[in-house]
């Protein structure tokens, strides 16, 4: 599955401003990793973003819908349609809604790598 190569030039453009952030292949998109966990992330022409099962609802209400997968809905994530992040402010405020989510939780711990053999 692809994801949109514009959304993710703006996003990157937008994490960038906020945060330190690496990359990841994840859930056949990309996902934007700050202080180790997922901020913000692309599949398709949508925009992912973490809100956290606080802000979930706030979310859904300031225009956002529910993820799914399979028929698992996401609690914690939500999906931003393209047609409101083709607006630059409205992408930057769901960034910023993800960035500073991930910036306001402890980092998880490296975890331990097995030893092959």
């Amino acid at each position: 599955m692809a994801y949109d190569e514009v959304l993710a030039a703006r996003v990157r453009d937008a994490v960038a401003e906020r945060a330190e952030f690496t990359e990841q292949k994840m859930f056949g998109g990309l996902a934007f990793m700050v202080h180790t966990h997922m901020a913000v992330g692309i599949t398709r022409d949508e925009l992912m973003v973490r809100v956290g099962t606080d802000g979930y609802d706030a979310a859904l209400a300031d225009g956002a819908h529910e993820l799914r997968m399979g028929e698992r809905v996401m609690r914690g994530m939500v999906g931003v349609a393209a047609s409101v992040t083709a607006d630059e402010d409205a992408l930057h405020h769901w960034v910023a809604r993800g960035v500073d989510l991930a910036l306001a939780t402890p980092p998880q711990p490296p975890r331990p790598t097995r030893a092959k053999g």
